[in-house]
């Protein structure tokens, strides 16, 4: 397993970090397997009861790294598919986890990491960190975790938060439900040993089928997953090739403004 995360598993709880702290981080196809991997490892071990999911340094996940949006504006519409159906596949597996998942967010979450924060069970974030949904500014859009997302805050949040990729805080994410709670920096560990707690009185059988009864009577299947993904994956690729995307990539790619950006 890459360093790109650690996973430590002590009491019952599978404790995974996303350790590229150096990019606060960001998402490359390193990560992207590696995390996926870990998380089927979960799934199959029946010493773990719980996984809390955080990040090292001081960001939870700034979303795609760089080098590897780089890669990708370069890459055709067939690769950028293949690139975004493995990511998707990632946000699948973790939304549709057997076991209870905590995001433990202890700095902010930007694009592919508010995905993962939406795809927790439980999300506990520091006050004061901020998050984006910030596609847009780039001539794209939050495909592929814009069915967890939207599950997580609801489509009328979800619409704002789209077409604006404006900045938000804790208390906002707080507020329309894509975190719990926001707590103090200092009460982050104590707030997760909390919900642990609770988690650790619960039948490991009956927890795995309450996810699945929350889900499905959301309306969200595993299988319905899979096909919306596909979708999406082929909208995003799509975009990264059109002259609006490959505009907005390369304009933050070489740090300056987009031509449809008003100051």
């Amino acid at each position: 397993m890459s360093e790109a995360i650690l996973v430590a598993v002590a009491n019952d709880v599978a404790t995974i970090t996303l350790n590229r702290a150096q990019v606060h981080n960001a998402f490359d196809d390193t990560l992207i397997a590696n995390l996926t991997t870990a998380l089927s490892d979960c799934e199959r071990n029946d010493a773990v009861r719980a996984v809390v999911l955080t990040g090292a340094g001081a960001s939870f996940s700034a979303g795609a790294d760089l080098n590897w949006m780089r890669g990708m504006a370069s890459a055709s519409e067939a690769e950028n598919r293949a690139d975004s159906l493995r990511l998707a596949t990632l946000m699948r597996t973790l939304n549709f986890l057997s076991k209870p998942t905590i995001a433990r967010v202890n700095g902010s979450a930007y694009g592919g990491g508010v995905g993962l924060v939406a795809c927790c069970d439980i999300a506990i974030g520091v006050g004061g960190v901020k998050f984006s949904l910030s596609e847009v500014k780039l001539g794209l859009v939050p495909a592929v975790i814009s069915p967890y997302v939207v599950a997580a805050i609801g489509v009328r949040q979800a619409r704002r938060l789209f077409v604006s990729g404006e900045v938000f805080d804790a208390a906002t994410a707080a507020h329309i439900g894509l975190l719990h709670d926001a707590v103090a920096p200092d009460q982050l560990d104590a707030a997760v040993e909390r919900v642990l707690h609770f988690l650790g009185k619960g039948g490991p059988l009956a927890q795995a089928e309450a996810k699945q009864l929350a889900l499905r009577t959301g309306g969200m299947t595993r299988e319905a997953a899979e096909r919306i993904d596909t979708q999406n994956a082929e909208l995003i690729a799509r975009l990264r090739v059109s002259a609006e995307g490959q505009h907005g990539l390369g304009a933050f790619l070489d740090k300056h403004a987009p031509d449809w950006a008003k100051e």
